[in-house]
């Protein structure tokens, strides 16, 4: 058997690939990708009428998307240069416990996310952002103070993803790291500057596919390796790693056994400052938004449970590969381990890559990261660019503003935002902040204001003085807590002491849970009784888009259909039936609490309680199950987007760009899609008349 040397060796890899591969990957197909959807935006819009240049288009792609690319942009949503790169990072620091932890950190509250998301199309259908809901509810103040606290939530998420991402790209390819920082965002910031919300989805799509489809090829290839061979066989190479460096604070040092404690410290971290990311980032809530009404609550929970097996077993299997195969000669840092430094910049998921396919391994992995850097980037951006044009352009520089000053404004907000956060990542950098540390202490600065926000869409008594304060006071909380806790326990309060797991976990637990007391708190002393109906008495929706069916309902003639219809497929949230909308609240609750249990209650604590340890059955059973679901997985965000209305828009697409559209087929969809065609006198119906393309139902 080879023998390691410590941690402390040389550090230095050279890089596999040239400067070149990095530079065509970041930049020549981030350049044809953004061609690629400048191109589809402009055939979308001659065939099917989705006019991106209309703020609705633009912004929330007429609110019609369907189930199938809702499932399939929410599991793009997280699929974040972090969860490939971070669940084999901390599956080689915490074992099996720490792919889990990270999967039981973001499922849940994607799934919880659709009891918001249906809330708010019940609530207030006409609405963009969630900041538009926190004006209306409790006026500017909390609006500005909801407003810094997403951007802190954007930034942060943002830089989170370039630190890793660029890292990768720098040890595979030897490109400069501040080079790879600022041309990540360059194909990103072009095709969403185009095309919008409806790009995001559809490169969101076409992200996940190539992401996913390599992620399956790695777990083949694993055990395709004659150095592995089988599950079995890996399971062996584990328990010998283990034997070798035995993992401190696992029972019995074990990397087999769901007894962890750093590792349910990462849990409990990892899994209250998701709930930060997902509530505090209006890009969640634009894409809820986006959805059809049929749309939001199934696509959110397909698309979080689906989710669950991208870190759980593709970290699970990369990480057991690097911790098995670090002794082996043609492991890239061998005769020596991965230093703390390589670990915590993300670089197990590459060389374990580099250990099973060699440069193809090593191209595959630097493929992926930037497909996922830049698909959850565009996500970041849209978010950002909403909050500039809608939330600060649009209420306090121009009120009247017009669909060509909101998609201008839109306009600056993606470019402005994309140097940003380059600019704020490159700055982390050079003071010596990485991956890990932004993993850990992500929580701090997005928990603050979870619970103030869920109260306000969900909570009629939440005061205004809460809403204002209570985060506010959460966040200095979270943050006297984390400095004070890594000075006590590093002595110092410096880069290192305050990315340790402790002084994160304490931290974001305050950061989470002191404004559910601070609201509690001033609530009762100064109650406040809200009335839903009032925020349906605020129209956000720009009455100009006469010819746009997710606008139609400003009109008189369609009052009556607001009232009475109940669409089965893509409609107008507000045509759609008040008691089914209820109905899928009720569903969306069940999954949220059912979800949670499952996976973060059922499931881990009982064996994390009982010492368990892996036998080489179980082991193979854990891995076999995770490969399946997440093969089930690239099924689920690849075929039913097409199953589910895309096969639909490629044929009329087709006929629409050859000539062969039928007018018949084209006027019972328009009247399928519950426009106002019997009414000569609506303008609804004279607009169906004037403009024929506008009146098609986006998939």
């Amino acid at each position: 058997m080879s023998i390691l040397h410590g941690r402390d060796g040389p550090a230095s890899v050279q890089p596999p690939l040239s400067q070149a591969v990095g530079y065509v990957i970041v930049v020549v197909i981030g350049l044809i990708i953004a061609l690629v959807m400048m191109v589809i935006t402009n055939i979308l819009k001659k065939t099917t009428g989705e006019d991106n240049k209309k703020t609705e288009m633009f912004m929330t792609a007429n609110r019609t998307v369907r189930t199938g690319l809702t499932a399939s942009a929410v599991i793009s949503s997280w699929l974040w240069s972090t969860a490939l790169l971070g669940s084999s990072y901390v599956g080689y620091s915490y074992g099996v416990a720490g792919p889990f932890w990270f999967a039981a950190g973001c499922s849940p509250m994607i799934v919880f996310f659709a009891l918001l998301g249906i809330s708010c199309k019940r609530k207030i259908p006409e609405a963009h952002t969630s900041l538009e809901v926190v004006r209306i509810r409790y006026g500017r103040t909390a609006h500005i103070v909801f407003i810094i606290l997403c951007l802190i939530n954007n930034i942060f998420a943002c830089a989170n993803m370039l630190l890793g991402a660029a890292a990768v790209i720098t040890a595979m390819s030897g490109m400069h790291i501040i080079a790879a920082t600022f041309l990540l965002p360059l194909g990103t910031t072009i095709y969403t500057f185009v095309g919008g919300i409806k790009a995001t989805f559809l490169t969101d799509y076409f992200h996940t596919a190539i992401i996913l489809i390599i992620a399956c090829y790695f777990t083949a290839k694993a055990f395709s390796d004659d150095q592995v061979g089988s599950v079995g066989h890996l399971y062996e190479l584990v328990k010998a790693a283990a034997e070798r460096n035995p993992v401190s604070g696992n029972y019995a040092g074990t990397y087999l056994t769901m007894t962890s404690k750093s590792g349910i410290l990462f849990g409990i971290l990892h899994t209250l400052g998701n709930f930060g990311l997902v509530i505090m980032d209006t890009s969640y809530f634009i894409k809820a938004f986006s959805a059809s009404p049929a749309a939001v609550v199934p696509g959110y929970t397909i698309g979080g449970i689906a989710y669950f097996a991208i870190p759980w077993g593709l970290g699970t299997v990369m990480s057991s590969v690097a911790l098995g195969l670090e002794n082996q000669p043609n492991f890239p840092t061998f005769p020596r381990r991965m230093t703390s430094s390589e670990v915590s910049n993300g670089l197990v998921l590459p060389y374990a890559a580099m250990t099973i396919a060699g440069k193809g391994g090593a191209a595959a992995s630097l493929l992926i990261t930037f497909m996922a850097c830049t698909s959850t980037l565009s996500a970041q951006v849209i978010a950002v660019s909403s909050i500039l044009s809608f939330d600060v352009y649009r209420e306090y520089f121009k009120k009247s503003a017009t669909d060509k000053d909101l998609i201008r404004s839109s306009h600056f907000g993606v470019i402005f935002f994309a140097a940003f956060s380059a600019g704020f990542s490159t700055m982390l950098h050079y003071v010596g902040i990485d991956l890990g540390w932004t993993l850990y202490m992500l929580g701090v600065v997005t928990c603050p204001g979870i619970f103030p926000m869920i109260f306000t869409i969900l909570w009629r008594q939440q005061s205004k003085a809460a809403a204002i304060i209570s985060p506010v006071l959460g966040l200095a909380t979270g943050l006297a807590v984390w400095l004070g806790t890594a000075s006590h326990f590093g002595g110092e309060v410096s880069v290192a002491s305050t990315g340790e797991v402790l002084p994160c976990t304490y931290g974001t637990v305050a950061s989470c849970f002191s404004p559910i007391i601070y609201s509690v708190v001033i609530t009762l002393i100064k109650p406040q009784h809200y009335d839903w109906n009032d925020f349906k008495k605020e129209k956000l929706a720009l009455e100009k888009l006469e010819s746009d069916l997710t606008t139609a309902h400003h009109h008189e003639a369609s009052d009556a259909i607001r009232e009475n219809s109940l669409e089965d497929g893509p409609a107008s949230s507000s045509k759609f039936d008040a008691q089914e909308l209820k109905r899928w609240g009720r569903i969306a609750a069940f999954w949220s609490i059912a979800t949670f249990l499952g996976h973060w209650v059922l499931w881990p604590l009982p064996m994390y309680g009982s010492h368990y340890v892996f036998g080489k059955k179980f082991f193979i059973a854990w891995v076999v199950v995770g490969i399946i679901w997440l093969w089930g997985t690239m099924l689920i965000a690849i075929v039913y987007p097409l199953v589910d209305g895309g096969i639909q828009q490629i044929t009329e697409i087709y006929r629409g760009l050859t000539g062969q559209k039928d007018l018949a087929v084209h006027d019972s969809h328009v009247k399928d899609s519950g426009d106002v065609t019997t009414s000569p006198s609506s303008p609804s119906a004279a607009s169906v008349s004037d403009e024929p393309k506008d009146k098609k139902e986006s998939n």
